[in-house]
């Protein structure tokens, strides 16, 4: 079980303390106070939550216990993901998912495709990581609103920080919204952001077994995108394989091989993003 506590101090990528207001769901609000002890690369409307008990064993607590509180945090967190799914809907947006192991390229993909889609569609981003400000600057360069949300030692993204991240969001009316999560392959596929879908990034760099040793995320993705493919020349990963994994995973997956580097496949992904933008206007 992964739990985040959204009121404990969390630590900032300079090490710094700053004051911030949370919002309760029940109404009531209070500030932290955090020190700052040098100047640091941080927007003011960047959230940055606490460290919670993540990765803690709780030896006192048997198994029974452990799925009560497990099921009440997913019970919530679905209550929240409808609130969510419910407000793009109002707003026509296309909320997609990105979950991926680090170093896949989730990143890079992004801005290539915020590049090649920000003069025709509206886009809006929500980056997750446990630290740092690093990917949400980047997207920041494309010209594009982006907003930081820190986990802390949280291991993904849940429904509550996507909601608060909205209200604090020029949100992109008949557009796009990317939310990029953590960088895991099993936290986030048990939590619903309220998002259209769930994008599996996979890299060719990587196993080709990854849909078998991670099921529950590609079994709760209905996208799966293979990056780096200009890679395959220099590499043995075998797609064929790691196709027939994911199948085996998820029969109605759909996959898209692409290059963010040469630009290969990238059209397929586009038109269907450019596909779900226009349903989520209907």
């Amino acid at each position: 079980m992964c739990t985040v506590c959204g009121c404990a101090t969390s630590k900032m990528e300079d090490g710094k303390k700053h004051t911030h207001d949370h919002d309760h769901n029940d109404g009531s609000e209070h500030e932290h106070s955090h020190d700052h002890t040098h100047h640091h690369h941080h927007h003011h409307g960047d959230m940055h939550f606490g460290e919670g008990d993540a990765g803690v064993s709780v030896p006192d607590l048997d198994q029974k216990r452990i799925i009560a509180i497990e099921k009440n945090i997913l019970g919530k967190n679905d209550q929240l993901a409808f609130t969510n799914r419910a407000r793009l809907k109002d707003m026509g947006i296309f909320a997609l998912n990105l979950v991926s192991s680090p170093g896949s390229g989730k990143t890079t993909l992004l801005t290539r495709t915020i590049t090649d889609l920000k003069a025709n569609l509206p886009i809006a981003v929500i980056e997750g990581d446990q630290q740092t400000a690093n990917d949400a600057d980047r997207i920041r360069e494309t010209g594009v609103q982006a907003l930081q949300v820190n986990t802390g030692k949280g291991c993904h993204l849940d429904a509550d920080m996507i909601g608060q991240a909205m209200g604090r969001m020029d949100m992109p009316n008949d557009g796009v919204l990317f939310i990029e999560n953590v960088g895991n392959l099993v936290c986030p596929a048990g939590f619903d952001l309220g998002e259209a879908h769930k994008v599996a990034i996979l890299s060719v760099t990587e196993g080709e077994d990854k849909p078998i040793k991670y099921p529950d995320m590609f079994a709760a993705a209905d996208i799966m995108i293979l990056t780096k493919t200009d890679l395959l020349p220099y590499l043995t990963f075998d797609v064929d394989a790691c196709i027939d994994y994911a199948k085996r995973v998820n029969p109605d997956l759909k996959i898209f091989q692409l290059s963010s580097t040469n630009g290969n496949g990238l059209e397929a992904w586009y038109d269907w993003i450019k596909v779900g933008v226009a349903l989520a206007k209907t």
